[in-house]
């Protein structure tokens, strides 16, 4: 029994570390940075670099959402619209509802908008709908206060 329970916990150390080894994390930081930082030539490039990363590239765009400028927000979205994932809504609507530039909400909602046009049965379309209906509620409900 303790032998099969040392197995387990030197599988699942072995796993973790083989996860934290691959650099991925490090290079979509690298690629966070210059969105977030930089309004030259040297954007385009770095936004296709990170959507390649995928849904794995989307909580550290989260995070830097909250202390990137107003035009590195910006950047931020749109890489997230070129992801395309169904993991960014919960971050779109957050922005579209609590960001405090108009120019970022309305970035974000117009991206939940062309989402929820998508194919009725798709994940991402339903989800875009729900999100665009969560964001009514709230300012309906701010605006009654």
């Amino acid at each position: 029994m303790r032998q099969r329970r040392l197995a387990v916990v030197g599988l699942w150390a072995t796993l973790f570390l083989a996860s934290c080894e691959d650099g991925s994390h490090r290079d979509i930081g690298d690629e966070i940075n210059l969105l977030t930082r930089r309004n030259d030539a040297l954007v385009p490039p770095a936004m296709q670099r990170l959507a390649a990363y995928g849904r794995k590239a989307v909580p550290q765009i989260e995070t830097a959402l909250h202390t990137a400028a107003p035009t590195g927000r910006l950047h931020l979205l749109d890489a997230l619209e070129k992801i395309g994932d169904v993991e960014s809504i919960p971050v779109l609507r957050h922005v579209a509802v609590y960001d405090v530039k108009p120019e970022v909400r309305q970035a974000a909602e117009a991206i939940l908008a062309t989402w929820a046009a998508g194919a009725a049965d798709a994940p991402r379309t339903r989800a875009a709908v729900g999100a665009q209906q969560d964001i009514a509620r709230k300012r309906a409900a701010a605006r009654d206060r």
